[in-house]
């Protein structure tokens, strides 16, 4: 049982002849990773492999599981089109950094949800006054690892720069957090919706999508990003550690060689996951000239396993 975002490298014939070569025939199955922690029968599977380590926590703690792996991991960014980013670099949201690479301030970012400012209110904008509000697509919180990223990184930025703890913090950044997501309206299950609709419809639709930093560079190699096409780092972002949990020797047997094996952390790379040489991450965005973060800097912790599904309920009771 996989997070869905992996499918495409299970499937790859490369990564199952590398591992049919260790005595292994893989069967993956996808689902949105907050799904695969908390409600999914894993009794069938040899392993879970949700894409972060709060989701993998809350399966290892549930069932009395001790041991774990983190092959490959991928920052949260923000997919967009240049002439947002030049709307939002006029707001004071996107900034140029090294290498030409924009960041997306998080704390103005919530200033302007916060004052429900919509994109035709924006100073300058020609490119997109649309009468909507300023908002980043995610998925939906009460099935995906990506919006509780998404949101690990609104709690930390709405906390003056601290990580959420405690019922004061937590009731404090609530309101925001689930407006955040309430004034999106329907919002799918898997990271793989919304960037699907990026590609293939558009601005028009989708303006800022908060999707993982290894489905664009996955989607570069394959040339599906079109020019106009950027990539943002939100400021601060999280970094999502792709876990697994073996349930089974089997599964504990997969764990081990997507940690080891260097032909499998290789072909990872090429699906935009960074793994623990730098360089075969370095070297796949440089052969494809896709404008990435060589260095991520601004990275902060998410919240604990408990804060963080506090937080998760409650912005799922206001769904109502």
């Amino acid at each position: 049982m996989i997070g869905s975002e992996k499918q495409a490298f299970f499937a790859d014939p490369q990564v199952r002849k590398a591992l049919e070569r260790q005595g292994l025939k893989i069967e993956a199955d996808p689902a949105g990773s907050r799904q695969i922690a908390t409600s999914i029968d894993l009794s069938r599977y040899d392993f879970a492999f949700p894409s972060s380590s709060p989701a993998a926590d809350r399966i290892q703690r549930e069932r009395k599981i001790s041991a774990k792996y983190a092959p490959f991991s991928s920052p949260m960014a923000i997919a967009t089109f240049q002439p947002i980013v030049e709307v939002l670099a006029k707001a004071g949201v996107a900034e140029k950094g090294p290498g030409g690479v924009y960041s997306f301030d998080v704390r103005r970012y919530l200033d302007l949800v916060g004052k429900g400012i919509r994109w035709d209110q924006l100073a300058g904008n020609t490119a997109y006054p649309v009468r909507k509000n300023v908002l980043v697509s995610t998925t939906d919180p009460r099935t995906s690892n990506s919006a509780a990223m998404y949101l690990s990184i609104a709690a930390y930025a709405a906390n003056d720069g601290e990580v959420v703890q405690g019922a004061q913090a937590e009731a404090r950044v609530l309101p925001l957090l689930s407006r955040l997501f309430l004034d999106q309206g329907y919002t799918e299950n898997t990271t793989e919706g919304p960037f699907e609709d990026y590609l293939s419809i558009g601005m028009g639709k989708t303006p800022l999508v908060c999707v993982y930093e290894a489905q664009f560079v996955d989607r570069s190699v394959r040339g599906e990003i079109k020019p106009g096409m950027v990539l943002m780092y939100p400021s601060p972002t999280v970094l999502s550690k792709h876990t697994l949990v073996p349930l089974t020797k089997n599964g504990d047997k997969v764990g081990r060689l997507l940690t080891s094996d260097p032909d499998l952390q290789r072909l990872a790379a090429r699906y935009g996951f960074r793994t623990a040489n730098p360089d075969q991450f370095a070297r796949v965005v440089a052969e494809h000239k896709i404008g990435v973060a060589a260095n991520l800097i601004d990275v902060v912790d998410t919240p604990s396993y408990e804060t963080l599904e506090r937080l998760l309920r409650a912005v799922e009771k206001s769904y109502g």
